[in-house]
């Protein structure tokens, strides 16, 4: 598996960083000083937006399933289950381990080193996950689905117009001060 994350890695970085029109080196290290703290606030609110999902599913679960019973409408109580289906919770599941993902990152990119940036990249492929789940998931899928896939793009491509800060490449861009 490892390899085929590498290929990925390899693939991405000639399509979003050489590939890709450049952006201008005080760009990059303006980007590289604040990506640690951009990948600490978006672990937090992606931890957030977990335990929201997870809650508001369960408080709609108990309303709508004690409305049905109240008014015993026929076929309500399975309609209600199914909407909190295996793809509700898988996206609750992604959400979590993303959010944990980009605050494992912080450390890492403190430091400058690969594996803070190898983290931002796994939780950058947990989203594109994440928005093929959102098209099974709920209500406006095909929207959302497209809006994370632009939304996974920008991503990545800033991403990897950094990545030579990570790993020591020639282009690498400078460390500035801390």
């Amino acid at each position: 598996m490892g390899s085929k994350l590498t290929d990925l890695e390899t693939r991405l970085d000639k399509l979003f960083g050489k590939g890709a029109p450049q952006l201008p080196k005080n760009g990059k290290d303006m980007l590289v000083q604040w990506t640690p703290i951009v990948s600490a606030v978006i672990g937090v609110l992606s931890l957030w937006a977990a335990w929201n999902l997870w809650h508001w599913a369960h408080v709609a679960e108990r309303v709508l399933g004690g409305i049905c019973n109240a008014y015993t409408v026929s076929g309500c109580g399975s309609y209600v289950t199914s909407r909190f289906s295996l793809w509700l919770w898988a996206g609750v599941v992604l959400l979590g381990v993303e959010g944990v993902l980009y605050l494992m990152a912080y450390p890492g990119l403190q430091a400058r080193k690969k594996a803070g940036w190898n983290y931002l990249f796994y939780g950058a492929l947990l989203n594109l996950a994440y928005a093929v789940i959102s098209l099974f998931a709920g209500y406006n899928a095909t929207s959302n689905f497209v809006g994370a896939l632009v939304g996974s793009a920008i991503g990545l491509y800033f991403l990897f117009q950094i990545r030579s800060a990570y790993t020591g490449d020639k282009a690498s861009v400078s460390k500035g001060e801390k």
